[in-house]
């Protein structure tokens, strides 16, 4: 007796008799309908409260004790956001439908809205403001670095009398043979004549008027400060780059206030590294004294054949035509290093960097942006803009059995009086 009585509270039953109304606390376990119901047969989750061993209930008004309100039956749950008791966790499963898992966010299709940030925009701006400034730090680098290795002379002496608004660039091609070897003598067929003349000379004015490129005949009769009369390039052979200037400045009524000079071997580089130029000839040429031999129409030139064809005066007017075909030539060689062909090919853009200082003399207050001004002058004259010409001339002549060139007196001073009022030039002032 004593032993059923002992299994008997084991169960649960302390031998009176059940009272109507009364949960029987042995009935049929009910079923779990979620992750967080709790079983009071569980022996986790202990007895639940109001019932024998288990918590107080609370007070009316209140939320049921350690976080627990009856669902159905003797079924309980957790309330959203309270935890277990240590000894009370139910089994690990995924969180009801519409709340996030324990610290983090909703899964997407929780039933939840999302929280992300909205995307952020590409900063389009700022990234275009930090190309530019690369791309201006290169320009200036590169600029730096053309500027470093150009070749100076001292041709500007500086307090020119003359005075004139605009900007006006003296360019010189020299026939110096210094800086070529035997073998380039023959192959360009310069000859080995000693010292330097002038067989380019050229007068380039821009302003507010648009450019102006005018060429000086190397043969012209002038006044030579200290040397009389004589021809032009010889004043570069008795004084070089400054007496050169101050018979240009003296003849025209004009203030120089840039200097270019390029050699025959600077001449050949610089073409060879723009991958030659274009032109087109009017007629055959075949000159030996020049290494020339071209056929008419339109062609590319490469730096060798360039030398001759601006150096030759095989055609009915000599030098005349000769300044015609060095203008014609200049403005398509800065047409060419100007191109996109040139300027986004990188094996040609080094090769003109090492070639032009080099082959270039300027004053030595001249700097590369001055450079830069002077190409984008010529650039203009290439495009059809401005105006090309040579000064008027009244006619030929010899002196002392050699040939030489006047100016028209008149004209020239109407054309080069233009110039210094920075002002288009009249069509009858046009050589």
């Amino acid at each position: 007796m004593a032993g059923m009585n002992r299994d008997r509270a084991r169960n649960g039953w302390n031998g009176r008799p059940r009272q109507a109304g009364r949960p029987d606390r042995r009935g049929p376990p009910a079923r779990r309908t979620g992750p967080t119901a709790i079983l009071p047969t569980d022996p986790r989750a202990g007895p639940p409260p109001g019932t024998r061993g288990g918590p107080p209930p609370a007070p009316e008004g209140y939320p049921p004790r350690d976080g627990y309100r009856p669902i159905s039956g003797d079924r309980t749950e957790l309330y959203p956001g309270q935890g277990y008791p240590d000894d009370r966790r139910p089994a690990q499963g995924p969180p009801p439908r519409g709340y996030p898992p324990p610290g983090g966010r909703p899964p997407p299709g929780s039933g939840r809205p999302p929280t992300n940030r909205p995307a952020r925009r590409p900063r389009w701006g700022r990234r275009l403001k930090v190309a530019l400034i690369l791309l201006l730090v290169a320009v200036v680098g590169f600029g730096v670095y053309v500027d470093t290795k150009l070749t100076r002379v001292s041709a500007l002496k500086g307090g020119a009398e003359q005075t004139s608004e605009g900007t006006n660039w003296l360019i010189v091609g020299s026939d110096s043979r210094a800086d070529l070897t035997e073998q380039q003598e023959q192959k360009l067929a310069t000859g080995n004549a000693a010292g330097q003349r002038t067989d380019t000379i050229m007068l380039l004015h821009h302003g507010s008027s648009g450019a102006v490129l005018v060429s000086l005949p190397r043969d012209s009769l002038l006044s030579i400060p200290g040397h009389g009369r004589n021809k032009l390039n010889a004043a570069f052979a008795f004084g070089g780059e400054q007496l050169l200037v101050r018979t240009v400045e003296q003849a025209t009524g004009l203030e120089i206030d840039h200097f270019a000079e390029i050699g025959f071997g600077g001449f050949v580089e610089v073409v060879d590294a723009v991958g030659g130029v274009d032109v087109c000839i009017p007629e055959a040429i075949r000159d030996p004294l020049a290494g020339l031999r071209v056929k008419a129409g339109c062609q590319e030139l490469d730096g060798q054949t360039a030398l001759g064809y601006v150096r030759t005066r095989a055609t009915p007017r000599a030098d005349l035509d000769r300044v015609e075909r060095q203008r014609q030539f200049l403005s398509a060689l800065m047409k060419r290093a100007s191109s996109p062909t040139t300027a986004l090919n990188p094996f040609r853009v080094v090769a003109l960097v090492e070639a032009l200082p080099g082959a270039l003399k300027v004053d030595s207050g001249d700097h590369a942006w001055h450079l830069l001004g002077l190409a984008v002058a010529m650039k203009s004259l290439s495009g059809g803009g401005g105006v090309t010409t040579t000064v008027p001339i009244s006619g030929l002549d010899s002196v002392n059995g050699s040939s030489v060139v006047r100016w028209d007196s008149t004209r020239a001073k109407a054309l080069f009086g233009a110039l210094a009022r920075d002002e288009t030039p009249p069509k009858s002032s046009l050589g």
